[in-house]
């Protein structure tokens, strides 16, 4: 997906947060019909059978019917698509779960019948996409919006910001033809050193920003649940982890693109991260031992942002990324 960075007016940021209320609330009732189906019962209400209920929904409730009902009918064939690709079984993708107020803030939107696309530029780095109910929104124009887009969806992270992403298959990085091949050897102190010797590392927050983000933690420790202060603290940390990550994706992004461009083939680990950054603190009747220790190299694996780095390579060199059983590749890289 192609991200911009939104820069809504008050009255639109008022909009904007009802589209992701209305979308969250109608996500949510579509999860608990399916939590009670099994296969033993009577098959769960399809997409169009809930359009029909939504639409019921909205005679019945003023505060619903206030709202986008493109935004809501869209809400309700995401959640369609994730139950497909749960039942899918060659996709990894996990059930469909409950969305949570301040944590999955977002809608989709596709493009009105009729036009041929809601965005248009209005100066050199100032764009506008339409958005029902709250009109022209404006957005940073960092770079060309990519041609043959049908939908985009408009999100709030922790941090305040809000975020429009067009959805689109960008095409890949093609081959330089050198028949030049890498491995790659993920680590925590060198987030991912090359054969050739070049060692890659992930950047992070800087050690000034290291330390606010300890004090800020201490404070959020001693805040009163609930108050404003413990709010403006919450959100100062999302502040920092947001830089964090954006600077984890950058990396990844250029490093990806980089690797791409100057190896045919790219070998990699078949690491399992997930079970590699399983917590270590065990059961009460059999606790884990060395909890702490195994903790900070939890946090320091997931700095490093492997599994995003191989995701990226594999989107951007498809049938050129191989994964090779990880015993003894480090010492041979």
């Amino acid at each position: 997906m192609s991200r911009y960075r939104l820069n809504p007016t008050p009255a639109q940021e008022t909009v904007l947060r009802d589209h992701c209320g209305h979308a969250r609330y109608v996500w949510n009732l579509a999860v608990e019909q399916h939590s009670h189906w099994h296969p033993g019962r009577k098959s769960a209400p399809g997409y169009l059978e809930q359009c029909r209920q939504l639409t019921q929904a909205r005679a019945g409730y003023p505060w619903l019917a206030a709202g986008s009902q493109t935004v809501q009918q869209q809400a309700l064939r995401d959640f369609t698509r994730a139950m497909a690709a749960f039942f899918d079984p060659g996709n990894p993708a996990r059930r469909p779960s409950w969305r949570k107020a301040g944590r999955d803030e977002g809608f989709r939107i596709t493009g009105r019948r009729g036009r041929q696309w809601d965005v248009r530029r209005v100066s050199r780095h100032v764009g506008q996409v339409w958005v029902p109910k709250a009109g022209w929104v404006r957005f940073r124009w960092s770079r060309a919006v990519p041609e043959g887009v049908k939908s985009y969806r408009v999100r709030l992270d922790r941090a305040g910001r809000w975020h429009v992403a067009f959805a689109v298959i960008p095409a890949p990085v093609p081959a330089p033809g050198n028949g030049q091949v890498v491995g790659i050897d993920r680590g925590v102190a060198v987030s991912a050193a090359l054969s050739t010797g070049q060692l890659l590392h992930c950047p992070g927050l800087t050690a000034r920003e290291q330390t606010r983000l300890r004090r800020l933690q201490r404070t959020l420790a001693r805040a009163k649940r609930g108050s404003n202060r413990r709010g403006r603290v919450k959100h100062a940390i999302a502040r920092l982890r947001a830089r964090e990550t954006d600077r984890r994706k950058d990396w990844a992004e250029k490093t990806s693109t980089g690797i791409a461009r100057r190896f045919d083939v790219i070998r990699v680990e078949d690491l399992k991260i997930g079970n590699m950054t399983r917590s270590a603190k065990g059961t009460r009747e059999h606790p884990g031992r060395n909890v702490r220790q195994k903790a900070g190299l939890n946090r320091g694996i997931l700095r490093s942002g492997w599994g995003l780095l191989v995701r990226r390579l594999e989107e951007k060199a498809p049938g050129r990324v191989e994964k090779i059983k990880p015993a003894l590749t480090s010492q041979r890289c």
